[in-house]
């Protein structure tokens, strides 16, 4: 079974190289790594020249550039993996194995970066939450089986909460699978603003989310603009 990893980067530099370097064993084993360049004013793009099997242009967006991502994808599975989140060891075979279970979709359970005690609260309360309400963070490396990502519709392109949208239209398809072993994704944006600040800042966009507020104020609201 093929895993396409599709990585969606804008302005990423210096995340972007460590990651591919991470991911070449995949490219090894006959898995697939897409980048997905958002007109980065870095050098994104040329860091990952030559460390992936396609390297694709796109306007910014994350759900965007994944959904270019996921057109372009030949593998069974779909991947999708921010720049600042590193995959446990044999993440291929853990996906893989789900997948067998005849799950259609899954994520991982994660881990925030920091050694601050209360990430390690946070990081829990994420991993209860996702797997009790069937919701995803694309933090957590959702994978999905391409033709059911197609029949989904893929990702909508809104500026936030994509990848909880993406969840609900794929619940339609069966539970999720969680797997336990942990993603480790970035706690910068915790660290920069304040744990206690980003964690409101994070429920209160949940719910103006539930109370229909639209993405774009959303995504206003959560770039501090």
């Amino acid at each position: 079974m093929k895993l396409s990893i599709i990585i969606p980067v804008y302005n990423e530099a210096e995340n972007i190289v460590a990651l591919l370097r991470r991911l070449q064993n995949y490219r090894f084993q006959g898995h697939e790594v897409i980048v997905i360049d958002g007109g980065s004013r870095d050098n994104s793009f040329d860091c990952a020249v030559g460390m992936v099997d396609k390297l694709l242009m796109s306007k910014p967006g994350r759900a965007m550039q994944m959904n270019i991502g996921a057109e372009q994808a030949s593998g069974e599975v779909l991947v999708f993996l921010h720049a600042d989140t590193e995959l446990p060891p044999q993440a291929n075979n853990l996906i893989i194995d789900a997948m067998n279970k005849k799950h259609q979709w899954g994520r991982f359970n994660v881990r925030l970066s920091g050694q601050h005690r209360f990430f390690r609260v946070i990081e829990t309360m994420m991993n209860w939450r996702s797997c009790i309400t069937g919701i995803a963070t694309g933090d957590q490396a959702i994978f999905v089986r391409r033709k059911v990502f197609q029949q989904a519709g893929g990702y909508p392109e809104i500026m936030l909460m994509d990848d909880i949208e993406l969840s609900k239209k794929l619940k339609a398809f069966g539970k999720p699978a969680c797997i336990k072993r942990r993603v480790t994704t970035s706690s910068r944006r915790w660290e920069k603003i304040g744990i206690v600040k980003t964690t409101l800042l994070m429920w209160q966009l949940r719910l103006l989310h539930f109370l229909g507020v639209s993405p774009d104020k959303l995504f206003t609201r959560y770039a501090g603009k």
